[in-house]
C-alpha cells in the first residue's frame, strides 16, 4: 500500500469553485464570488484592503485622479459618494478632471458619443470629444467666463496653494448648483461641503490654470503656490503617521498627481530628514506599465526603494492593471456595501496646524535641526 501523499507547501489556497452567476448578485457579492484570478483577483485584494484596512478609523486616506474620470460622469457616481461617506480624506487630481468637473456644477452638459467619429467634421459642427464623450464647444467658452469671473474676485488676489484655491471655486460652483436647484454634481462643490482639500500636481497643465495665466496678463494677483502643495501635502501624511495613525495611498491611473502622492513620504524622509518609514497601505488602479516608464517608482516595491511605502507593509499593497473607468465603480460600490461611513477628518480646515507640526518637526528632528546647529 502506498503511503499517503504529504500536502504540497505551495498549494494551499481555496479551491477555484465558483458558484455559477444568476444575474441576482450585488456589485460587491460578485467580486467576492467570481473574481478570483489574475487582474479580477487584484480587484478583489484591493477592495478587500480598501475595506478591511485602509477604511480604519486611525488612516487617513489620499486619493490621486488622473485620466478623464469626470467627464464620464465618476466623480458623480463614484467619487462624491467615497467623499460623502468619510472614506477619501484628501486629494491630488489633474487640473482636467477638476476643470470638465465644473461643466457639471454649472448645470452644462456632456454626452454620450462614439470614437468612431469624424474628427474634422466634429471640429466644423462645434463638437469637442474626449473618446466617447461629447459636448458642445459652448461648454468650454462658458466653463472658461465662469473661471474668469470668480478668478476675478479680491480674495484671490493673492499667492495660495491649489487646495485653498479649489476650495474657494469650489464654494461658488457649490452656490450655482443651488441657484439652479440642481443636486450636487460637482465634486469641487462636495469637496468644499465635506472639507476635502483637493491639490492639482501640476496647475498650469489644465484649462482652469490657463486661465489664471490669461488673468495675469491682465494684471490679477493670483499666484499658485506650489511650495505650500508639497508641504501641506508632505503635513497631512506627517501628522497622520505622528498621532499613531497610518496612511494609505489609493492611486488612480499614473502621471503626476500619482507621484505628488506618493512623494509625500520621501519629502519626510529625504527631504526634510524627519525620520519615516512610509506609507502603510496602496491600492492603485492602473493600464500603465513599468517597464516602459509609465509607472515609475510607483510599483509597491520600486516605491520601497524610495521611502514612498513601508517595506514592512509590502503585504499591505495592491495594484490591480485595469482601466480605472471600469475598477473604480466596482471598488465604490464594493466599500459601500461592506464598510458603514466614517467621520469625515475635513483636513481642508486643519492645514495651517498640520502644517505648524510639520515645520516643528524638522526644526526639531529633521535637517532644521542640524542646520541650527551648525549655525
Amino acid at each position: 500500500m502506498s503511503s499517503p501523499r504529504k500536502p504540497n507547501p505551495h498549494i494551499t489556497g481555496p479551491r477555484i469553485e465558483p458558484a455559477a452567476i444568476t444575474g441576482k448578485e450585488s456589485a460587491a457579492d460578485l467580486i467576492e464570488s467570481a473574481f478570483l484570478a489574475y487582474n479580477a483577483a487584484r480587484l478583489r485584494e484591493g477592495a478587500r484592503l480598501l475595506t478591511e484596512r485602509m477604511l480604519e478609523a486611525d488612516v487617513t486616506v489620499g486619493l490621486s485622479m488622473t485620466g478623464a474620470l469626470t467627464p464620464a460622469g465618476l466623480g458623480m457616481s463614484a467619487v462624491i459618494p467615497l467623499l460623502e461617506a468619510g472614506f477619501v480624506d484628501w486629494i491630488v487630481s489633474t487640473g482636467a478632471n477638476l476643470y470638465h468637473d465644473t461643466h457639471f456644477g454649472l448645470g452644462l452638459s456632456m454626452h454620450r458619443g462614439t470614437f468612431q467619429a469624424d474628427d474634422v467634421e466634429l471640429r466644423e459642427k462645434g463638437v469637442v470629444r474626449i473618446y466617447d464623450v461629447f459636448f458642445d464647444y459652448r461648454v468650454l467658452l462658458d466653463t472658461d467666463a465662469f473661471f474668469r469671473q470668480v478668478i476675478g474676485g479680491p480674495e484671490f488676489q493673492r499667492a495660495m496653494s491649489t487646495a485653498e484655491f479649489h476650495h474657494l471655486c469650489g464654494k461658488y460652483v457649490r452656490a450655482r448648483e443651488e441657484a439652479l436647484g440642481s443636486k450636487r454634481r460637482s465634486l469641487l462643490a462636495a469637496a468644499f461641503e465635506y472639507g476635502v482639500p483637493i491639490y492639482t500636481s501640476s496647475p498650469g497643465d489644465s484649462s482652469i490654470g490657463m486661465n489664471v495665466a490669461a488673468m495675469a496678463l491682465e494684471g490679477n494677483r493670483l499666484q499658485l503656490d506650489v511650495n505650500a502643495d508639497v508641504n501641506e501635502t508632505a503635513a497631512i501624511v506627517w501628522a497622520a503617521k505622528a498621532a499613531g495613525g497610518k496612511s494609505g495611498v489609493w492611486i488612480l491611473g499614473g502621471g503626476s498627481p500619482k507621484n505628488f502622492v506618493l512623494q509625500t513620504e520621501p519629502q519626510i524622509q529625504e527631504v526634510l530628514g524627519i525620520e519615516e518609514k512610509g506609507h502603510d497601505y496602496f491600492f492603485a488602479i492602473t493600464d500603465a506599465r513599468p517597464d516602459s516608464g509609465g509607472l515609475s517608482g510607483a510599483t509597491p516595491s520600486e516605491a520601497v526603494s524610495w521611502g514612498k511605502i513601508d517595506p514592512e507593509k509590502l503585504p499591505d499593497t495592491v495594484i490591480c492593471y485595469c482601466d480605472a473607468t471600469i475598477a473604480l465603480p466596482l471598488v465604490t460600490s464594493y466599500a459601500l456595501a461592506r464598510h458603514a461611513p466614517r467621520e469625515r477628518r475635513r483636513l481642508y480646515e486643519r492645514r495651517a496646524e498640520l502644517v505648524r507640526g510639520l515645520t516643528a518637526a524638522f526644526h526639531a528632528r529633521g535637517r532644521g535641526a542640524t542646520a541650527a546647529v551648525k549655525r
